[in-house]
């Protein structure tokens, strides 16, 4: 197994990992036309349908990738600024 693209069939094009279950786990993606490197996978779900992750990409914004396993399909459903700095007095 090993790094593949996967067609961009759904809003994002995501280059993932396919693990030895088969499982696909996200290493970089491109969104409007940006490529982003996958930092750390801070948690990852499924339900019946899809499997979650929750990921921290090297802009430093966190995103979830959905990816639904029948249809080969990943979705960006949710993009979060960063923190903020800490104030300096």
């Amino acid at each position: 197994m090993g790094k593949k693209p996967v067609a961009n069939m759904g809003n994002v094009l995501v280059e993932a990992y396919a693990g030895y279950k088969g499982e696909e786990t996200p290493r970089a993606f491109i969104h409007d036309g940006v490529r982003r490197e996958v930092r750390e996978i801070a948690e990852r779900w499924s339900t019946e349908r899809h499997s979650y992750f929750k990921l921290c990409a090297d802009d430093d914004h966190r995103y979830i990738l959905r990816y639904e396993a029948d249809e080969q399909v990943w979705e960006l459903v949710m993009r979060e600024n960063p923190p903020s700095a800490p104030a300096f007095e």
